[in-house]
């Protein structure tokens, strides 16, 4: 049996083992709470405004892009504060105070669809100096539940024109009105479109056989053959005028036609200065009066001459109008060619000299 002594020091050791353990435990709740911001941890308040608190209750999280560091105090309303009369007040732990700026942007959002609402600090744009207590932090905007469910029910509403449009357009279908319609009720229109379809497909069977002009186009070799060669003779031709070669290429690389050209305009323009200087006969056709008058005379007495002509008056106009005398002169010709021909014949029967003494 254990004696007094060996009792009270062993509940003597309980008793400082139970001490050490809540020390211990004290020291990890200390320890705990200050990192998250706890009952022990040094706090400041700060606000911001908004236009509704969105279910927002006191004591929701408040995070700091998604972590928690500290909890809203107070909600209460401020009517002198407008457009944004909720007034959130929260209580931030001093150890996110590094990461805080006085333009952190404080939003309220919501865990899923049908969470609680908190209030989220985002300082990813934010550069300015650390808040102080009591510091007003400007507000952002999220989507709430309301906007949720309002852009749900535009989108039922959307939904639900698109069924009607859906049902009268399955009724136009069945009344067989429209193609699609004819398609799916009218046998006769489906037996077209199966043997166009048949059609179809013995062209593609054809070309693929080779059969007509397009069929040739696609199998056979000749065009492809014809065209390379064609290729290859433009290539020829291109490389002869980048050589030089030809009449083109010697057009293309040959400086005598450049300066022939620009040598014939220079007197071309000459020319026609010379012309409009009056200079010369074409010069004096274009400026001189005097000439152009006799120039008119002689093509006046021209066209006399030719009218008397055309009126059989003179030799030239017997010669054009008088058949006796075109048929004289003609036999008058002939005599004289068969004279000629008689005389190379026989020359000495026209050249004989007979003389008579008396």
């Amino acid at each position: 049996m254990p004696s007094r002594k060996e009792i009270q020091w062993s509940e003597l050791r309980v008793g400082a083992l139970a001490m050490v353990a809540m020390a211990v435990f004290i020291g990890l709740v200390f320890l705990m709470s200050r990192s998250a911001g706890g009952l022990f941890a040094g706090k400041i308040d700060l606000r911001a405004f908004f236009g509704n608190a969105a279910g927002l209750e006191a004591g929701a999280p408040v995070t700091l892009q998604g972590v928690t560091i500290g909890n809203v105090r107070r909600i209460r309303v401020n009517p002198s504060h407008s457009p944004t009369p909720v007034e959130v007040i929260m209580e931030i732990g001093s150890n996110s105070l590094p990461y805080l700026h006085t333009d952190s942007t404080a939003s309220i959002a919501q865990a899923g669809v049908l969470g609680n609402s908190y209030v989220d600090i985002d300082s990813n744009q934010a550069t300015g100096p650390e808040p102080a207590n009591d510091a007003v932090l400007p507000s952002g905007t999220s989507p709430t539940v309301q906007d949720l469910i309002g852009s749900s029910q535009v989108s039922i509403k959307d939904l639900h024109q698109l069924l009607g449009r859906l049902n009268t357009l399955v009724g136009t279908l069945n009344s067989q009105r429209g193609v699609i319609g004819k398609l799916v009720n009218d046998p006769q229109f489906a037996k077209k479109i199966v043997s166009t379809t048949d059609n179809l497909e013995a062209v593609s069977e054809d070309l693929r056989s080779g059969k007509g002009t397009l069929g040739k186009l696609l199998t056979d070799d000749t065009l492809y053959t014809h065209a390379d060669a064609s290729i290859a003779k433009l290539d020829d031709i291109t490389t002869q005028l980048d050589e030089g070669k030809g009449t083109m290429g010697k057009m293309l690389h040959d400086d005598k036609l450049y300066n022939n050209l620009n040598s014939t305009a220079a007197n071309a323009n000459q020319l026609l200065g010379q012309i409009n200087a009056g200079q010369g006969a074409l010069g004096k056709f274009a400026k001189d009066p005097a000439f152009a008058k006799r120039l008119d005379d002689t093509v006046a007495h021209l066209d006399e001459l030719l009218s008397s002509v055309n009126q059989g008056q003179g030799t030239l106009g017997q010669l054009v109008k008088n058949r006796a005398l075109y048929d004289n002169t003609n036999h008058t010709l002939e005599n004289a060619q068969q004279l000629l021909e008689a005389f190379r014949q026989d020359p000495k029967k026209y050249l004989v000299i007979h003389l008579k003494i008396f």
